[in-house]
């Protein structure tokens, strides 16, 4: 069985706009019922965020370690995770966000799952903590992806999946030894258009190069998102719909439309229409927002849909769509100090 105290966990941090809350993520950690190994904060191209967390902990408590370092890739969240994996002395490494907060047993359901020698990574739960202390009237539970969370539709308890969702989620190191490192190109990059899906690649690539592998999501393993105001409104909930059918398109050009979008079917020809008729009947029924959530679920599934399409386009124009880094076993990559940071090449 794995120990927990053999996890590291990684935060990709670009922003001191979010300073309060990679400080909070990084507290969420210390407060963890099995501790981990180490907390790498993965700095994505911005130095002077790199040297103020360099200074915040530069002296980490007795027993902490608190790592620093900048993301040695190309900017973007892909890259950042990779950077993390090649300078991570765990057997397993863990992603959270930086703007989460990761409950106290957070930790201790993931070692757990890797009891069994079969299984490669393990999600857990996601839970919006909107700006505005509640959830928008005519926002669907099914679209909450858009703001990073667990969604309508997906499984509960403990289950096998096809991909995990990237914000909370486990590797053993061994899945990317075998499917190698995140792709760069596809997922964020800052506050550029929202993209996404770099998980869901990695984890098909995963289950081809590894088709015993197990992939779980364990809804015990809880985190709280913070959702800021500008993802509250609807001009956000449409363009990001948009990009996901574009990353989706990628997503099926790399690994084929029946692996990348075979959880996306049974999603749009059942969750959704649920959804819908939930919102028509509420309104009838002359409930708040009813009316709103059924229209935004046509509007997210018709905008999905249009970034789908010009993506598939683009992708067929295109010799090459995104990179898949080789990420360097833990042993031979370039290493910090405790509470340090380095330059490096790319993951």
């Amino acid at each position: 069985m794995t120990d927990c105290t053999d996890i590291s966990v990684v935060i990709c941090v670009y922003t001191e706009d979010r300073w309060e809350d990679i400080l909070a993520a990084v507290e969420s950690m210390r407060a963890q019922s099995r501790p981990a190994l180490e907390t790498l904060l993965v700095v994505d191209h911005n130095p002077a965020l790199l040297d103020r967390l360099t200074n915040e902990y530069k002296e980490g408590e007795e027993g902490e370690v608190v790592r620093v370092l900048a993301n040695a890739g190309p900017q973007g969240l892909s890259a950042g995770r990779n950077t993390g994996i090649a300078a991570s002395r765990g057997s397993v490494i863990a992603f959270l966000d930086d703007d989460a907060v990761a409950e106290r047993d957070w930790l201790r359901h993931f070692a757990a799952a890797y009891a069994d020698p079969r299984v490669m990574a393990v999600g857990g739960r996601t839970e919006p903590v909107w700006a505005s202390r509640s959830r928008p009237a005519w926002f669907p539970e099914e679209f909450d992806w858009v703001v990073g969370c667990t969604y309508k539709g997906l499984p509960q308890g403990k289950v096998r999946v096809r991909n995990v969702l990237g914000g909370n989620a486990s590797f053993r190191r061994e899945a990317f030894d075998a499917a190698g490192g995140f792709a760069t190109g596809i997922g964020r990059d800052g506050d550029k258009r929202p993209l996404g899906c770099e998980e869901t690649e990695l984890c098909i690539r995963l289950s081809r190069a590894r088709p015993d592998a197990v992939l779980l999501i364990d809804d015990r393993a809880v985190i709280h998102h913070k959702v800021p105001a500008v993802r509250e409104r609807f001009g956000y909930f449409r363009t990001r719909a948009y990009a996901e059918g574009l990353s989706k398109a990628l997503v099926a050009r790399s690994v084929g439309a029946d692996k990348g979008l075979e959880t996306e079917r049974r999603y749009t020809t059942r969750v959704l229409p649920a959804g819908v008729a939930r919102g028509l009947r509420d309104a009838l029924l002359g409930r708040r927002g009813g009316a709103g959530r059924a229209g935004a679920i046509v509007t997210g599934v018709a905008a999905a849909a249009g970034g789908y399409v010009l993506g598939t386009v683009r992708a067929r124009r295109n010799s090459s769509t995104f990179a898949i880094a080789d990420v360097p076993p833990s042993s031979a990559g370039p290493r910090s100090a405790p509470g340090g940071h380095r330059e490096g090449a790319a993951a």
